[in-house]
């Protein structure tokens, strides 16, 4: 997979490997993620200046340290879930959670994360399952990556383990049957082979089986979970409550 990324960007290949070089003497675990990780679970190449590594909230302090001593300027950018490191035009983005902080990275990442070739260097990528995971919640004015999750599915889909994504979406489990409805409706001919009728069954009898429930007491507000902007009008003038569930 590296050999057409080497021939289009030798400079940010150089980057790439230098990186990850540095990465591998850190002494903590982690994985490439993002453009990346989307090249690899679907063919799809972006040209980019950074790169996305994913490690537990408790490793990004030492390699932020690490790189510091090696001559890049770090930042904390948010604590949260996200912190850099600079070299010229290059960046890296440190991740370790969600801006909503449910997609936490722990241990369970690596245990199920592949395992290929990155800038000539063995690198781990983050599980298919979680890159959906966190992409699922990014559905700003701003940003949908809505279809970077159909591209995962078609490309990658007989592979995924969709008992684990319906397992890691669980608490908020609407969106994933909405993008599975945005799925059928791009892949009209992909879907049947694709998403587990299983799956497609279960999701629809908890939709249908939420018109037999009372309406919640509470006013409540999902939509800072997936956006944290655009709702910000029904949390400070229409007095809606915000709900954020913590998933494992």
């Amino acid at each position: 997979m590296t050999t057409d990324i080497k021939e289009e960007r030798r400079e940010a290949y150089a980057f790439y490997k230098e990186a990850l070089d540095i990465l591998g003497n850190t002494g903590t675990n982690f994985m490439l993620g993002g453009a990346f990780a989307m090249f690899k679970y679907t063919g799809i190449y972006r040209d980019t200046k950074d790169l996305d590594i994913f490690c537990k909230p408790s490793e990004y302090p030492k390699i932020l340290k690490h790189f510091a001593a090696c001559g890049y300027r770090i930042e904390l950018t948010d604590v949260r879930w996200l912190a850099k490191v600079f070299k010229g035009e290059y960046f890296i983005d440190i991740i370790f959670d969600t801006v909503n902080n449910i997609c936490t990275v722990d241990d369970s990442w690596y245990e199920r994360a592949t395992e290929d070739e990155f800038a000539g260097v063995a690198a781990k990528f983050i599980p298919p399952e979680e890159l959906i995971w966190c992409k699922l919640y990014v559905q700003n004015r701003e940003r949908f990556d809505g279809a970077d999750v159909n591209h995962i599915m078609l490309r990658y889909g007989k592979q995924l383990n969709w008992k684990h994504i319906l397992y890691r979406m669980e608490p908020h489990w609407h969106l994933l049957l909405a993008q599975i409805i945005m799925f059928q409706f791009v892949y009209p001919t992909d879907y049947h082979e694709i998403i587990p009728k299983w799956l497609f069954d279960e999701l629809m009898a908890r939709a249908n089986e939420q018109y037999e429930l009372p309406a919640a007491v509470e006013r409540v507000c999902r939509g800072p979970v997936i956006d944290q902007t655009q709702y910000s009008v029904d949390i400070k003038e229409w007095n809606y409550k915000v709900s954020t569930i913590k998933t494992t």
